[in-house]
């Protein structure tokens, strides 16, 4: 297992997660995804809109599977590929009143994290793609202005990283590392 090095203490979940381009052949199970969604379901958002919609594939279902595939841009698709679920998330951009809903990608992003941190908490890992075709994903699978595709995500068990071929192998084995918190949060204002 790949844990963070982290400066402070921080829950396990958190340090487990990492994001692999290897996967096992091993097929996530159908109650497994539902709970992953389940934990999304109930991230926070603006006015409880739950902004946040999910389109996925299990391998097995070859034909959305390749569909999912096939949005994904050259970089991302020959390791996941290998994945056996693909996820495209997706987000309501406008209230039913019409008003835009400033906080939607932001809530998004409350769900996606609830998802993976279940994920892991199931010993699966998931790697966040926004190397897609949000165009090829909208016709592909008919979705409406209404909704905005944001980012694809490859969930699996992790496989082996001498599976991979390079670039993928060397990123796969590169050490984990993070901006301290001395460049991301600062008291009262950020730096001049």
């Amino acid at each position: 297992m790949r844990y963070a090095p982290t400066t402070y203490p921080v829950h396990e979940l958190i340090r487990k997660r990492w994001s692999p381009r290897s996967f096992t052949s091993q097929p996530v199970a159908p109650d497994a995804l539902n709970q992953v969604f389940e934990a999304a379901a109930w991230a926070a958002s603006a006015m409880n809109e739950q902004p946040w919609r999910y389109i996925y594939a299990h391998k097995s279902d070859q034909e959305t599977f390749q569909k999912l595939v096939d949005c994904l841009l050259p970089g991302n698709q020959p390791w996941a590929k290998n994945a056996p679920v693909l996820i495209l998330s997706l987000v309501k951009t406008h209230y039913d009143n019409g008003n835009p809903n400033g906080a939607a990608l932001h809530d998004l992003g409350m769900a996606n994290a609830n998802l993976i941190l279940e994920a892991t908490a199931l010993d699966l890992h998931g790697h966040f793609m926004a190397g897609f075709d949000a165009n090829k994903a909208r016709e592909a699978f008919r979705i409406p202005e209404s909704l905005q595709p944001v980012a694809m995500l490859a969930l699996g068990y992790v496989g082996e990283a001498d599976q991979l071929e390079e670039p993928f192998l060397s990123r796969e084995k590169a050490p984990r590392q993070r901006k301290p918190v001395s460049e991301i949060a600062f008291h009262s204002q950020l730096p001049a």
